[in-house]
């Protein structure tokens, strides 16, 4: 761990940043979204993650991940510097229904949410998607890749999630930092056009 955190960016920012953009990182439980904080962020990322007890048993759905054995309860955080001038904030939310009220405190100030799914599971983004909507966020789409799962057509994710075609839908293995990179320049690149 100590050795990939050396190969990052300094800890402190740059007197020439003078621009944060928050950006929510969202999706439904246990899609990767601590994955995707953990791999792209340039510091040491704020986990807010607990042990999955008993008590969570029939509330938290655990077969399509069923090796998770820990589900953040707050959020995540990273941060992510674009230029010598601009710097991305990442707030990962939690999954759950749960803690939907801790999601909308959350989306306070965010310029966009990067939308995390498994195609494998589609059924479950629908009511995130109606959250990021709700608030009024512009959104791209990162498709996970699962190992053992199949590999989607992104046209085909984004007819199944009824997403305009301006709408990014982009492939993302959440642990490689390129991927997540790339995914989130998608986000940037999309945020910015619509500003134009």
């Amino acid at each position: 761990m100590a050795s990939e955190l050396a190969s990052r960016e300094p800890t402190h920012l740059g007197s020439s940043v003078h621009t944060a953009v928050k950006i929510l990182v969202v999706g439904h439980f246990g899609v990767g979204k601590t994955t995707f904080v953990g791999s792209i962020s340039e510091i040491r990322p704020l986990r807010t993650e607990e042990v999955i007890t008993q008590a969570s048993t029939g509330v938290d759905d655990l077969s399509g991940t069923p090796d998770k054995t820990t589900t953040t309860v707050a959020m995540d955080f990273g941060r992510l510097t674009l230029s010598d001038t601009v710097v991305l904030y990442l707030f990962g939310t939690p999954g759950q229904q749960r803690f939907k009220q801790l999601w909308e405190d959350l989306s306070h100030g965010a310029l966009g949410a990067l939308l995390l799914i498994d195609p494998e599971r589609l059924d479950r983004s629908f009511e995130i998607l109606d959250l990021v909507e709700q608030y009024g966020l512009p959104v791209a789409v990162g498709v996970n890749h699962f190992d053992g799962s199949s590999s989607y057509d992104m046209d085909e994710v984004r007819e199944a999630l009824n997403l305009t075609a301006d709408v990014p839908v982009v492939p993302c293995d959440v642990r490689e930092r390129k991927a997540a990179a790339d995914t989130l320049i998608t986000l940037v690149e999309y945020l910015h056009s619509r500003t134009r």
